[in-house]
């Protein structure tokens, strides 16, 4: 490993399998959606809405957030990507809930192993790309996240077009533009992809898509292994359903109204989608 140096001191690094060594703070799924969710009711994105969808991209399933908030400078996209820079502060009376820079990191690689960012703020549209299949293809050292605005920063560009699901700048263009798509408002915000989603020991995705077309649930084999425990029958009252099902655990949590919504670009098959509207507790 080359040593960095401060004025002759060694600078402590991190290394690519910290990201998931990060992400098992969360033990329970939901949690780790819930710092994507806060990230964007925080003061400085200041979204109004929210969506979440199963999505299956050129064969792989996804997960993907999209909020209609400031969205992101290339600055803004790098502190994010990084560990601890949160210069967060209370807007109106709003106090941030994420405050130590590590939310999106450990929520986006609990739920999979690679995740792209697309972001459309007033003064640009950008694409960053955070992935441990990448740092693992090209045998990095530390991590390197590679973010790229328009014709600059071409190899960021270079390497997101040939380790990420999008493989041309059409498909980039496109994932931008989804942001203000029918099932969204305004002119700026953010749109997260995940993919290679985390799965079971039987090789099935920890999440349910199929049980209802509407909500993303929590498998019953996920939800016996969280809890050392067979899990019981859903149809009895025994467990509340906020337990599994997302849609009853943003209505209680954010105070949202969850409602259902269809669409999706040529490429993606849109599943599912919750969408939460932020309101004032």
């Amino acid at each position: 490993m080359a040593t960095q140096m401060e004025r002759g001191v060694p600078l402590s690094v991190l290394c690519p399998k910290f990201l998931h060594a990060n992400s098992t703070s969360h033990t329970w799924p939901f949690s780790a959606i819930a710092e994507l969710i806060d990230n964007a009711y925080d003061p400085d994105v200041s979204a109004k809405q929210f969506w979440i969808d199963k999505t299956v991209i050129k064969g792989q399933d996804c997960l993907t957030f999209v909020d209609n908030g400031n969205g992101l400078t290339y600055e803004a996209m790098l502190k994010m990507f990084s560990f601890g820079y949160s210069d967060k502060i209370a807007v109106n009376g709003l106090e941030p809930i994420g405050i130590y820079g590590n939310g999106f990191k450990s929520g986006s690689m609990r739920l999979g192993q690679d995740a792209i960012v697309f972001s459309k703020s007033e003064k640009a549209s950008c694409v960053g790309m955070f992935s441990q299949s990448y740092l693992k293809e090209i045998g990095a050292e530390q991590i390197i996240v590679p973010i790229g605005v328009r014709d600059q920063h071409k190899a960021s560009l270079k390497d997101i077009l040939r380790y990420s699901p999008f493989k041309t700048q059409a498909e980039l263009l496109t994932e931008i533009r989804a942001i203000n798509s029918t099932c969204s408002t305004g002119t700026t915000g953010t749109r997260i992809i995940i993919w290679n989603l985390r799965k079971t020991s039987t090789g099935l995705t920890e999440f349910d898509f199929m049980k209802d077309c509407y909500d993303i649930q929590i498998s019953s084999e996920v939800y016996e292994a969280i809890n050392d425990k067979p899990q019981p029958e859903r149809t009895t009252s025994s467990i509340p359903e906020s337990e599994y099902s997302l849609r009853v655990r943003n209505n209680h949590t954010y105070y949202a109204m969850l409602t259902p919504c269809r669409g999706g670009t040529d490429q993606n098959t849109q599943l599912t989608v919750a969408q939460c509207t932020f309101q004032d507790a």
